[in-house]
């Protein structure tokens, strides 16, 4: 009776199955050949060996735009400088021109000439380190040359010998200073 119910079913035996099955998949499903398979991951390779070239090409260019970079700094960084200190020497060279010269007039031109310095070095910023005396020794900005006695606190600024200079935060020349010696 149940095969007059179900007409279509047939039995196959075991070993048609598979083969049934494996006609019935479609292509895509398929496993590649082994010579698919390499030239789809020599493609792969030729793509990625284009994409390292093409990145080292890069870091080649970054590399040698920023020697450049950097050779210019170090070639021009002074220029600045140099354009403000080029009136400072217009200035003492004028001063050695003039005939009859008096001492309030080579003042009076030391004062400008002074004036034109200091006005190069903030504008570049170049600062003075000048300790107040009582100050803490600074190892960073100052150097001691001797220990004296003094009515002040152990390693403190008793008297500055020389300024000292600093170009933004790079210090360029220590103050030379004198501390107080331990009681």
């Amino acid at each position: 009776m149940q095969d007059q119910e179900n007409p279509e079913v047939i039995k196959q035996p075991e070993g048609d199955a598979a083969a049934a099955t494996a006609q019935a998949t479609p292509d895509e499903a398929r496993e590649p050949s082994l010579e698919e398979q390499l030239s789809a991951t020599e493609a792969k390779l030729a793509e990625m060996h284009d994409a390292f070239m093409r990145a080292k090409a890069e870091g080649e260019n970054i590399r040698r735009r920023a020697q450049e970079d950097v050779s210019k700094a170090h070639k021009f960084a002074i220029e600045s400088f140099a354009e403000a200190m080029v009136p400072v020497r217009d200035s003492l060279e004028m001063a050695l021109k003039v005939e009859t010269q008096t001492v309030e007039a080579i003042r009076e031109g030391v004062e400008m000439t002074l004036k034109q310095l200091t006005t190069a070095f903030e504008k570049n910023r170049l600062v003075e380190v000048m300790p107040a005396q009582g100050e803490k020794l600074d190892p960073m900005k100052h150097q001691a040359v001797s220990m004296v006695p003094a009515d002040q606190e152990a390693n403190t600024v008793v008297n500055v010998l020389q300024k000292g200079y600093m170009i933004a935060d790079r210090l360029l020349r220590p103050a030379i200073v004198t501390v107080a010696q331990p009681k």
